[in-house]
Order: C-alpha cells, then sequence, then structure tokens
C-alpha cells in the first residue's frame, strides 16, 4: 500500500516549491491524496477491510485538517492545488 520512492519523488517535484521540499502543505497534501485515492481502489475490490477503511477516514481526515489550513493562511495557494489534484473546493 506504501507509495514507491519514485513515486514520492514526482509528486515532490509537481507540488513542491524546492527540489528539496518535503514537508511544505502543498506536498503532504499531494501525497495524502494519492494515498487515499490507492486505498479507495483497494477498498473497492475488499468491501469488508475495515481497517483499511477506518485508516482511509483517518487521513480523509487529516488532509482535510491541511487543507483548512492553507486555505485559511494561502488561499491563492491553496486554489492552484485544489484545481491541480481536482479536489472540491470547501
Amino acid at each position: 500500500m506504501a507509495l514507491d520512492t519514485e513515486k514520492k519523488q514526482e509528486i515532490m517535484r509537481c507540488f513542491g516549491r524546492s527540489a528539496q521540499d518535503t514537508g511544505s502543505c502543498e506536498v503532504q497534501i499531494a501525497l495524502l491524496s494519492r494515498r487515499i485515492a490507492d486505498l479507495t481502489t483497494h477498498l473497492k475490490s475488499n468491501p469488508k477491510d475495515h481497517s483499511s477503511r477506518l485508516g482511509l477516514l483517518k487521513l480523509v481526515g487529516h488532509r482535510k485538517n491541511l487543507l483548512q489550513y492553507l486555505k485559511r493562511t494561502h488561499h491563492d495557494r491553496y486554489m492552484e492545488l485544489i484545481q491541480a489534484l481536482g479536489i472540491k473546493n470547501r
């Protein structure tokens, strides 16, 4: 279930502010979005996997908190990010 190093590097290059940027909100949200998408496809084929469903809910909550912080502090970067990731604006 974990992301490959290459996939993480690609996400960091796309959404990071610099080449070494690993902790900015944009990168964290993009990584969480990828993990959420992977878990969603897993749960479609394994509907009784309740522990993965709980992990998915925790990831969604964490991403929601990061999105709220980014919206509150840097609204322009928030708008660009949700447009790039295809997340609903709330």
